[in-house]
């Protein structure tokens, strides 16, 4: 069973002014084939989740902007260390869906103070390593959050260092929506605000930091304790006689 949600009315976007829209913000930033890919994750299983409102915002965007997107559906991801080596489908395939990706998007409520347990199950659940391949390192990262009140930065704040800690490249802008119980039609639909404008802004650049990054995604996680690790020499190692001299 797959656990990508289907993204509702993916062409429509009443809250967007069509005239201030690049359809490809990173033209002239590198190459555009193939679409850059991203997955996003929300931090609530509500049936009216802000979170993955704001989120399925942001696919919309995102795939007005030519991007491939992945929305990932938690509802049944277990706690980890609950299941021996997590054995569990749903595991299986949220660490498939980071490998695929080239940029990730990442949307938590605020909930005292902290993003919610959902959201750091989710980023628990995708190791540094496995079996060689690194699901997270090199990604690029937007972040996002949602509140129940007034404006906060405390979840935004700790998924930047979370994706420090992934080894991921978390871009410079961020979204926080303020009662965002006021921000969502009763469709579903964001309204129109300086909140959603924000969206737009971080969405594009996302996709232009993710473009950026596209030629030298092997060179961004190329480390000298893992090629130590893996027994793995360079072509042409440093001569320290050289160094020595310079």
């Amino acid at each position: 069973m797959s656990r990508l949600r289907t993204l509702p009315d993916p062409d429509h976007f009443p809250a967007l002014r069509p005239e201030y829209v690049h359809r490809l913000p990173a033209l002239g930033l590198g190459e555009l084939d193939p679409p850059p890919r991203i997955l996003l994750l929300y931090g609530s299983l509500r049936d009216r989740s802000f979170s993955r409102l704001a989120v399925e915002e942001a696919a919309r965007l995102l795939q007005l902007f030519s991007c491939e997107t992945r929305i990932f559906d938690p509802s049944d991801l277990p706690p980890p260390d609950l299941i021996a080596y997590d054995d569990h489908p749903a595991v299986h395939e949220l660490r498939e869906h980071s490998i695929w990706s080239e940029g990730q998007v990442w949307c938590s409520p605020e909930r005292h103070g902290q993003i919610t347990g959902i959201m750091k199950a989710q980023i628990d659940h995708l190791p540094l390593a496995m079996k060689g391949v690194r699901p997270t390192q090199g990604r690029t990262l937007a972040v996002m959050q949602v509140n129940a009140g007034s404006q906060s930065f405390n979840s935004v704040n700790n998924l930047r260092i979370l994706g420090r800690w992934m080894r991921m490249v978390t871009i410079p802008n961020q979204s926080s929506v303020a009662k965002a119980y006021d921000e969502f039609d009763g469709n579903g639909r964001m309204k129109p605000s300086s909140y959603y404008d924000r969206i737009v802004d971080v969405m594009e650049e996302l996709v232009r930091f993710t473009v950026l990054l596209r030629p030298h995604a092997v060179q961004m996680v190329d480390r000298y304790s893992e090629r130590k690790d893996r027994n793995e020499p360079v072509d042409t190692p440093v001569e320290f006689a050289k160094l020595a001299r310079s």
